[in-house]
């Protein structure tokens, strides 16, 4: 028996969204968790099937689905105003140190809620490494930027085109 591995194409939204085990909403199933990977099937209308790395499968609302990048940029592509990863790491270090710092002080109850949730609201992080391969948040210029080992190139961005950093 051949399997092959999950690949997914979408993500839940952030807060989560509700299911059914068909197309019909008198058949509601559990939820989906926050930012869950998961594989869009098939759509009917606005409803989106969908499977989970774990195999199980449900129909959603697919219009609220966040789809996410399959390929990284061809080798080829020119280069950002990034283009050494060590600047990137050094401020995603630094945000996971204070992460780490406020839980720390939250589990040893020198936090409450509220202030962990002051701390932490600012703090943007994300890192990818895949083998050679890096993936990493720019919180400064809120987009993601994808590095084979000798440069960093734009793979995605909170800003529209025309208003993207360093646009015309």
């Amino acid at each position: 028996m051949t399997t092959t591995a999950f690949g997914p194409t979408h993500v839940v939204p952030p807060l989560g969204m509700p299911a059914w085990e068909a197309p019909d909403p008198a058949r509601p199933t559990v939820p989906l968790d926050p930012l869950l990977p998961v594989r869009l099937l098939e759509r009917r209308g606005d409803w989106g099937h969908v499977l989970c790395a774990n195999g199980w499968q449900a129909w959603v609302d697919g219009r609220h689905l966040v789809a996410v990048p399959q390929d990284p940029p061809a080798p080829d592509a020119p280069p950002t105003a990034v283009a050494d990863p060590r600047s990137l790491l050094a401020r995603a270090e630094e945000a996971l140190a204070r992460y780490r710092a406020a839980v720390e002080e939250l589990a040893g109850g020198a936090l409450d809620g509220e202030s962990f949730r002051r701390r932490t609201r600012d703090l943007r992080i994300g890192v990818v490494v895949d083998g050679e391969s890096v993936w990493l948040y720019d919180s400064t210029e809120k987009r993601w930027v994808y590095g084979d080992g000798t440069r960093l190139s734009t793979y995605a961005t909170d800003h529209p085109p025309d208003t993207a950093p360093g646009a015309p």
